[in-house]
C-alpha cells in the first residue's frame, strides 16, 4: 500500500523545503525535485574519497572517466567505466562504492547492493565503510528488507561513540529495522479496492474527504497540463457520478488541493501556494457553501496564516476547530500540528501547537481529526514505524483546557510499508477508510488512484465509531427552509459538544451524534418554538452504532393562541415521581432561555401519563412534573405569571397505550405559548 507523501496542498512542496509564492510547481516538479536533491547528494559523494585509492593506474582512469560521466549528467553511460575499474583493481574500495552510488541513482537496487556489500567488505570496522553501511541499509529498509538491514545498521553504529548524535540516530534506524520486520510478520487483514474508476477521470487524484453519510467525495486532482484541481462526485447508494469542478469560484488556473469538509459538508478550508493574497509559502483558504453555491474563498487571516508554512487542513465535524500543519516557530521539530480554535464571531483563535507525544524533532504531515473530536489520524517521520513517513494514530485525552494526547499508534503493516504513506480518511462510522494509492514504475510515480478498505478490529477499537443526524429544518405552516441552529449538548455534563447551522436556501443540517453518552439536540430559530430532541447511545452496541438517522425538523412559530406545541424529550424523572433529575438542568435552562429571549411571551406546561396505574394518581402526578418545571423556571428568574403549570394525566395520549415504546412516548412535558 505504497503512498506518497501528503506534503503539501499540492504534492510539488516537498517536505524536505518549500518554494516562494507564485513558483508553480506540480507532482511531477517534486518528484524532479527529489531527484536532483539525489543528484546533489551523489555527486558530492563522488567527490569524496573515502576508501584508498587504487593500486592500478588503469583503474583508477577508469574511475575519473566515469565521475566526469556522471558529472555530465551520464549516469548510465558511467556505469561501465566504474563497473571495469572494479574488476581492474578488486581491492578499490572506493569504486565499489561509487558503483553503488550510480546503481542507486538509476534505480538498479539489487546491484546497488551487491556493490555496497563489496565496498563494506574490504574494510568491515573502519569509519571510512560509513558512507556504504549507510546507503546499503537504507536501500535495504527502502525495500522492506528490514532483517537483512539490521545487521549492517549495528556494524554502521558502532563506528560512532556511544551517546553521540550519529550513533543515536542510527539507533532509531534501527528501532524502525525491528519495528518493521515484526510488523511485516503480523500484518493488519485490510484488502483496499478503487474506491470507482469512475472517479479516473485525470493522471492522478488524491487526499480524498468525505461528508458524514458517505455520499460526498472532495479530492484533489491533477490535470494533464499540471494543474490541480478540487473535484466533488455524489454517491447514489449504488455507484459514484462522475467528478465535475468543485466551484469555479475555488477552482483556478493555478493550485488548489488538500481540503478538508465539515461533517454536513458546507464548509471548506484548503491549501493555495500561489495565485492568490496572502501571508507565505502556502495559506489556508474557507469557503462555505450556501444553497449549491461555494463563496468565493477568505484567507483564514494572519493569526493562523504566517509568513511560514501552512498547509494540510483538517476540520472537526462541525467546523469549529482545525487542525493544520506548519513550520512556524515554537514547534517542537521541523513541521509540526497545530490547532486553533473559532471563535463565536467567526475568527480564529491563537493557534497551539498540540505539543508532545504527537509531534517530534522530525516531521509531521496530514493531520485527520476524525468526526468523533477524538482520534487523530496523521503520518510522521520522527515516530518508530516501518520507514520513512508512517501512518498513525492517537486519542485525545483533553479534560477541560488541558490538551493532552495518548502515545501515538502505528496503523501497521500493509497500510504502512517501507514507502512514505501520505494520508488516511476514516468515515464517521469508523468502518472504512478511504486514501489514495501511487502507482510507480522503477521508482518513479505514474499515478495515484483512490482506494478505500475495511478497518481492521484492531485499529476500529481506536476510533470510537458516531452517528449522525440529517434532514431539513422549515416552518411547520409555510414549509419555508429555515437556517436554524443546531446544537448538541451532553447532558452529564452540560457542555455543548457541537454546534452547526442549517443551510439558509435548503434547511439542510447534518449533526454528528457521539456515541457512549446522553445528549441532547436543540433546533432552533428567533421566533419559533425550539425543537429538544434526545438520544440515548449509553446502551448501544457496537453493531447499532455509526448508523445515521434522517429526521426532517418542523418549527412551530411562537405565536401567541396558537395550538402548537413542543415536547421536552429531556426531562427525566423517576418512575411515579415528580423529582426532577439533575440531568434535567440543559432542558430547563434552555426553556428558561426562550421564555428570557422572548419576554412578550406566556406559555402553559403540561404534564402528560400512560394509562398504567390509578387515574387520578396519575392526574395528580402529571400535574406535580409539571409543577416542577414551573418552579425551577420562577427559580430561574422567570414571572409566575408568564407560566402556568397544567396536569392531564393519561387523557391526551399521543398514541395507543399498547407497547412499551408508545407508554414511554405518552409519559411527557409539553410546552405551549398562551
Amino acid at each position: 500500500m505504497a503512498d506518497f507523501v501528503a506534503d503539501t496542498q499540492i504534492h510539488g512542496y516537498s517536505l524536505g523545503g518549500r518554494k516562494g509564492k507564485g513558483e508553480r510547481r506540480t507532482k511531477q516538479d517534486g518528484l524532479k525535485q527529489r531527484w536532483s536533491a539525489g543528484l546533489s547528494l551523489s555527486f558530492f559523494f563522488l567527490l569524496t574519497t573515502l576508501f584508498a585509492h587504487a593500486q592500478s593506474p588503469k583503474a583508477k582512469e577508469l574511475y575519473v572517466q566515469s565521475i566526469k560521466l556522471f558529472g555530465e549528467r551520464k549516469a548510465w553511460e558511467a556505469i561501465p567505466f566504474m563497473e571495469q575499474a572494479v574488476k581492474v583493481d578488486p581491492s578499490y574500495g572506493d569504486a565499489y562504492l561509487k558503483l553503488g552510488q550510480l546503481y542507486e541513482f538509476t534505480k538498479r537496487f539489487d546491484p546497488a547492493i551487491i556493490a555496497y556489500r563489496d565496498a563494506v567488505k574490504l574494510q568491515p570496522d573502519s569509519p571510512a565503510s560509513g558512507a556504504a553501511y549507510q546507503s546499503l541499509s537504507m536501500i535495504l529498509m527502502r525495500l522492506g528488507r528490514y532483517t537483512e538491514a539490521m545487521p549492517y545498521l549495528e556494524k554502521y553504529q558502532s563506528l560512532f561513540a556511544p551517546k553521540s548524535v550519529q550513533h543515536e540516530r542510527v539507533g532509531r534506524l534501527i528501532a524502525n529495522a525491528r519495528f518493521g520486520a515484526e510488523a511485516v510478520l503480523h500484518p493488519q487483514p485490510v484488502e483496499p479496492k478503487p474506491v470507482s474508476p469512475v472517479l479516473n477521470t485525470t493522471p492522478s487524484q488524491y487526499f480524498p474527504v468525505l461528508t458524514a453519510d458517505e455520499q460526498t467525495l472532495v479530492f484533489t486532482a491533477l490535470k494533464p497540463e499540471g494543474d490541480e484541481d478540487l473535484m466533488v462526485a455524489t454517491f447514489n447508494g449504488e455507484s459514484w457520478s462522475p467528478p465535475v469542478s468543485l466551484s469555479p469560484n475555488i477552482n483556478t488556473p493555478d493550485n488548489e488541493g488538500t481540503a478538508t469538509l465539515s461533517a454536513d459538508g458546507r464548509t471548506l478550508v484548503f491549501t493555495a501556494c500561489q495565485g492568490r493574497k496572502g501571508f507565505g509559502s502556502c495559506d489556508l483558504y474557507m469557503s462555505r457553501k450556501t444553497g449549491s453555491d461555494w463563496s468565493a474563498p477568505e484567507n483564514l487571516g494572519a493569526v493562523v496564516n504566517t509568513r511560514y508554512y501552512e498547509s494540510q487542513p483538517s476540520l472537526t465535524a462541525d467546523g469549529r476547530r482545525l487542525y493544520f500543519v506548519s513550520d512556524r516557530p515554537g514547534g517542537k521539530g521541523r513541521r509540526d500540528i497545530w490547532r486553533s480554535d473559532l471563535n463565536a464571531d467567526g475568527s480564529w483563535r491563537e493557534p497551539v501547537n498540540i505539543g508532545a507525544p504527537v509531534n517530534t524533532v522530525a516531521n509531521e504531515a496530514s493531520p485527520f481529526i476524525h468526526a468523533n473530536g477524538q482520534s487523530l489520524f496523521f503520518a510522521s517521520e520522527g515516530h518508530t514505524g516501518l520507514g520513512g513517513y508512517d501512518l498513525f494514530i492517537a486519542d485525545s485525552l483533553t479534560t477541560g483546557d488541558s490538551v493532552r494526547w495518548s502515545t501515538p499508534t502505528n496503523l501497521g503493516y500493509p497500510i504502512n510499508t517501507s514507502e512514505d504513506q501520505a494520508s488516511l480518511f476514516v468515515a464517521a462510522n469508523g468502518r472504512r477508510a478511504y486514501y489514495s494509492y501511487e502507482e510507480q514504475k522503477e521508482g518513479v510515480s505514474q499515478k495515484s488512484r483512490l482506494y478505500a478498505f475495511d478497518l481492521p478490529e484492531t485499529l476500529r477499537d481506536h476510533v470510537k465509531p458516531v452517528s449522525y443526524v440529517k434532514g431539513i429544518v422549515a416552518d411547520a405552516r409555510t414549509n419555508k427552509p429555515l437556517a436554524a441552529t443546531v446544537e448538541l449538548i451532553d447532558l452529564k455534563t452540560n457542555q455543548l459538544i457541537s454546534r452547526v447551522q442549517a443551510d439558509a436556501q435548503t434547511g439542510q443540517y447534518t449533526a454528528i451524534l457521539p456515541s457512549g453518552g446522553e445528549y441532547a439536540l436543540y433546533v432552533s430559530v428567533p421566533g419559533y418554538l425550539f425543537k429538544s430532541l434526545s438520544f440515548d447511545f449509553t446502551q448501544k452496541s457496537k453493531g447499532t452504532v455509526g448508523s445515521g438517522l434522517s429526521l426532517s425538523v418542523p418549527l412551530e412559530p411562537a405565536v401567541a393562541g396558537a395550538t402548537a406545541k413542543e415536547t421536552l424529550n429531556n426531562l427525566f424523572f423517576e418512575t411515579g415521581r415528580y423529582d426532577l433529575a439533575d440531568k434535567s438542568r440543559t432542558e430547563l435552562d434552555r426553556l428558561a432561555q426562550f421564555l428570557k429571549s422572548t419576554p412578550a411571551v406566556a406559555v402553559e406546561i403540561s404534564g402528560h401519563t400512560d394509562d398504567r396505574g390509578d387515574a387520578a394518581a396519575n392526574l395528580l402526578l402529571s400535574k406535580k412534573r409539571a409543577q416542577a418545571v414551573v418552579t425551577y423556571l420562577t427559580q430561574a428568574g422567570i414571572s409566575p405569571e408568564r407560566i402556568r403549570a397544567v396536569g392531564y394525566g393519561k387523557t391526551r395520549p399521543l398514541a395507543p397505550n399498547t407497547t412499551d415504546d408508545n407508554r414511554q412516548l405518552n409519559r411527557r412535558i409539553e410546552w405551549r405559548v398562551l
